[in-house]
């Protein structure tokens, strides 16, 4: 197997939630990490965590969905860091809303985000991965890309994040490049205590709706994610590309 000539990843979002979660275990797994994030505060303190720890990290506040700044954090990170080979391009926001109700700024803020959000981060990252022959890029995509009532905006979003993944892995694959979309079902975030608020429920009183939903019978983790991203991005993944993976605690279509 060809191994990584750079252990160097990014995560975006990487302030809290999913993108936390796999910021410490790509760290915890050797790689050093560059945590996006629109809050600078939260990735700041999670980078002298990582490197508390012993690891090598560094936090960039950004707007994935703004190009110059995009290209400026993929080029500090390589700076500081070394040339990224792991993109993992976590960041989202919701804007819920039924579409009757939803704005045109609902519409855009979202696509913006996750859309071209990822796009541009891509773009810039991506370049450092060709040129080191080997690279691993892991999208979030989300169940909602089946339909979720209230969330036509996040919901084309993330569905368009599954095609962009898999004309990734055909355009970038002869360069030892794999891409791959993660597809979360519940799992227990701020985001979702958020929308448990919302609609009026307690957290707990969600959750326990939610698992009674699902095949497993509990609700997911932020860390179940992070497994999986850390099996995506190792040496082993190579023959995986262009492929949706569901982590819902049961099947989807």
């Amino acid at each position: 197997m060809t191994q990584s000539p750079s252990r160097v990843a990014i995560v975006t979002g990487a302030g809290r939630g999913i993108g936390a979660a796999v910021a410490a275990r790509l760290a915890a797994d050797g790689f050093a990490v560059g945590l996006l994030d629109l809050d600078a505060d939260a990735v700041a303190k999670g980078a002298e965590t990582l490197t508390a720890a012993g690891g090598r990290a560094v936090g960039v506040s950004l707007d994935v969905s703004d190009a110059e700044q995009a290209e400026r954090a993929v080029e500090r990170v390589a700076a500081e860091l070394g040339p990224p080979t792991v993109l993992v391009n976590n960041a989202g926001i919701t804007r819920d809303n039924l579409l009757f109700k939803m704005t045109d700024q609902d519409w855009d803020s979202v696509i913006g985000v996750h859309l071209r959000g990822s796009f541009l981060m891509t773009r810039a990252a991506q370049k450092h991965m060709t040129e080191q022959g080997w690279g691993r890029i892991v999208n979030l995509s989300s169940t909602s890309a089946l339909g979720n009532r209230g969330q036509v905006n996040y919901s084309a979003a993330k569905a368009g994040l599954q095609g962009f993944t898999k004309t990734l892995a055909i355009e970038l694959g002869k360069f030892g490049v794999t891409a791959n979309a993660i597809a979360p079902g519940f799992i227990a975030t701020d985001m979702t205590a958020a929308t448990a608020e919302r609609v009026g429920m307690s957290f707990e009183d969600f959750k326990k709706a939610a698992a009674e939903q699902i095949p497993v019978r509990r609700v997911g983790e932020p860390a179940d994610i992070a497994n999986l991203v850390a099996f995506l991005v190792g040496d082993g993944a190579g023959f995986i590309s262009g492929q949706v993976i569901y982590v819902a605690g049961g099947p989807k279509d």
